[in-house]
């Protein structure tokens, strides 16, 4: 059975204890919010019988982010991919998502799978397209195959792009941005060269017993998710929306967890709408959104745009968020680019966290904050999220250990520390306030 028809059965498995324990959850509200759908665990058998470590994906958990990795056509070894992920598992990621393009897509899997303790996802149409000389020759077979051979090597989850539908594609004509999902548009063009609908789409119900087979979870992929902020919220976009609503209870019929992406780049103040408006459409399935990115002007700093955008959805509720880095629109991330895009991240979704009052969630920052008006500056490093780069930034202008005791920095000086100043403030109010009682009681 799959975690979610356990769970409607009223049995909590090992993988949801684990959840519930690393949540500091009730191991019946774990099971609860899995039966209803308001929560996924991605644990493919496979990959359950050996790494991984089970993880949940819901409203009523931690909002988690996801780490994208993988080469392309162009560049990108196993090794680097391998490093990627170390850094993104260890920095805090808690699922990662192969998109590799090129090469040897499947060795690179196997091996990323492998070694990782966390959820992997992929895009199967990806592989596919390496596959043909011309994505026109795809076959339903193809899709489902493909499917069922990630499935065997242990993906935990999968974006399929079911809900871009024929009779979308025309909403896209007046977009600045067209079609920017690559699995969309690759879709797109199948459907329009060939005048039929969605092979995803037609052959649902036998994609999920595939899926169900594995306890693979789906990602229900937005397709048409806005590229810009001027095609936010458009027809096309809430067309696929309410579709992806229709196959989530399709997939729940056959035993599937799912999940919902979303978008994409939009305004600040369209953030919450399109966090209730998936709620709605989707049956509070969990949503995985992609930044979004709150403005389009800042290439190289998109990691920055999009953790703005995406701290408002973890407050309103989003339940994972991709991760974007300093390299989108630019190039394929490297190591570095993962760290930057893996930490934007971690601030996001700990700010939504704390703005949603999540239990707990705001004792590390307490703990840090006494830390530093206490001038513990190892306490400091080892509470921050990145301690290497807190301890280095640091020790660039003040290296020596005297100085890891000492009640001052180097913006501040010894002499214009505000908290030591405060300190000295509170020494003397005290000092005075004891020697008013003792005058008084002579």
């Amino acid at each position: 059975m799959t975690q979610l028809e356990s769970a409607r059965k009223g049995i909590v498995t090992q993988a949801m204890e684990f959840v519930a324990r690393r949540e500091d959850l009730d191991p019946e509200l774990v099971r609860a919010e899995v039966a209803r759908g308001r929560m996924v665990i991605p644990a493919n058998i496979v990959h359950l019988s050996k790494s991984l470590q089970p993880m949940c994906i819901g409203v009523a958990a931690k909002c988690k982010i996801n780490a994208n990795i993988g080469n392309s056509a162009v560049t990108g070894k196993v090794e680097d991919e391998l490093e990627k992920l170390h850094t993104a598992v260890h920095l805090g990621a808690d699922t990662v998502m192969d998109l590799s393009t090129g090469g040897n897509i499947d060795g690179i899997r196997q091996a990323i799978i492998d070694a990782s303790p966390v959820p992997i996802g992929t895009v199967p149409a990806y592989q596919i397209i390496q596959n043909v000389k011309d994505p026109k020759d795809i076959t339903p077979r193809m899709l489902l195959d493909m499917v069922e051979h990630q499935a065997k090597q242990g993906v935990d989850y999968m974006t399929i792009h079911a809900g871009v539908l024929l009779e979308y594609v025309a909403l896209t004509s007046d977009r600045v941005t067209g079609i920017v999902s690559r699995g969309g548009s690759l879709m797109a063009g199948w459907m329009v060269a060939h005048h039929q609908q969605n092979p995803w789409y037609t052959h649902f119900d036998e994609l999920c017993e595939i899926m169900r087979a594995y306890d693979v979870t789906f990602s229900l992929g937005d397709g048409m998710r806005p590229g810009c902020l001027a095609d936010a919220n458009d027809r096309a976009q809430f067309a696929e929306l309410k579709t992806l609503g229709e196959l989530t209870k399709k997939a729940w019929d056959h035993g599937c967890q799912v999940m919902i992406e979303g978008p994409g780049h939009i305004p600040m103040h369209l953030v919450k709408m399109n966090i209730e408006k998936e709620r709605e459409l989707c049956y509070d399935a969990p949503f995985y959104v992609l930044g979004p990115l709150v403005t389009d002007i800042a290439p190289g700093y998109d990691h920055i745009t999009s953790a703005i955008g995406a701290a408002l959805a973890a407050q309103a509720g989003a339940s994972m968020l991709c991760y974007v880095t300093p390299k989108e629109h630019l190039g394929l991330p490297n190591k570095d680019d993962v760290r930057q895009g893996v930490i934007a991240y971690k601030i996001a979704a700990h700010a939504g966290d704390i703005a949603r009052g999540r239990k707990n969630v705001r004792q590390r920052d307490d703990e840090l904050s006494k830390a530093r008006f206490e001038f513990d500056w190892n306490r400091q490093f080892e509470l921050s999220l990145d301690p290497e780069t807190a301890r280095r930034m640091h020790d660039e202008t003040l290296p020596q250990d005297v100085f890891k005791s000492a009640k001052f920095c180097s913006m501040c000086g010894p002499k214009f520390c505000s908290m030591r100043i405060t300190q000295d403030v509170r020494k003397l109010a005290g000092e005075a306030k004891k020697l008013s009682l003792e005058l008084a009681t002579v």
